[in-house]
């Protein structure tokens, strides 16, 4: 069974004339990284919430291999501030419907993993953002997550700290062979952390795919693309 299955999946908001998305196919395998790229309003963001159960389906279906492992993390940390870095991250292994979660040396090994080291007793209201979204990135990954949702995570954050974070994650999901499905409105950010991407417009989803590792797309074709639609803006 692949990791994420969806199905026919259609969705319409209260009292639009059509739905956001209708009839949307999609299948993740284990170890695979995709990241859904399309404009602010495209349903991008409400696919992803629907994967979650955090937004309902008119039709269609949506498959998890083991949703009891599923971690979301959107664009804005949300973490408890009085709490240290340490703290936050052993929410995620205390987890009580995982059965996988991570232990105590776990934990550690975690922090490190994540650049965290010697930060680890300081309280989260103490942090940089890009670091706070490294911790709510490892409180995901203390569950040893079957399927990693990531809204935006980066998208708040300045130029530097977003592309120094976006090849941290990559790196991370090579290493750890996460499962992710991510959404994007950055088209670098798409094509470093994606093993496909996938174009998604309002009304329609997926219009076009890209597997940015293979040597034969770059991303000028595919902003190429992009400036061919009316409904992005750059």
């Amino acid at each position: 069974m692949d990791a994420l299955t969806v199905t026919g999946a259609t969705k319409t908001y209260p009292g639009a004339p059509q739905p956001i998305f209708k009839n949307i196919d999609l299948a993740l395998t284990r170890g695979e990284a995709f990241v859904v790229l399309g404009a602010t309003g495209s349903g991008k963001s409400t696919l992803l919430r629907a994967v979650a159960q955090l937004e309902e389906l008119d039709s269609g279906s949506i498959q998890v291999a083991d949703r009891g492992r599923l971690a979301v993390v959107f664009q804005e940390a949300s973490l408890f501030p009085w709490l240290t870095v340490r703290q936050n991250i052993e929410l995620g292994s205390r987890y009580k419907r995982n059965s996988g979660r991570v232990t105590a040396d776990g934990v550690n090994a975690l922090i490190s993993r994540l650049g965290l080291n010697g930060l680890e007793n300081r309280k989260v209201s103490e942090i940089s953002g890009g670091q706070a979204q490294r911790v709510s990135i490892g409180r995901a990954l203390a569950i040893q997550p079957s399927l990693l949702l990531l809204d935006e995570p980066f998208s708040a954050l300045d130029p530097a700290t977003r592309e120094e974070l976006q090849g941290w994650l990559r790196s991370l999901i090579e290493d750890l062979g996460l499962t992710v499905l991510m959404v994007s409105h950055d088209i670098a950010e798409a094509t470093v952390v994606g093993d496909r991407i996938g174009f998604f417009e309002a009304g329609k989803g997926f219009t076009r795919f890209w597997r940015p590792r293979d040597e034969q797309v770059s991303k000028d074709e595919i902003l190429g693309y992009y400036r061919e639609q009316s409904s992005y803006v750059i």
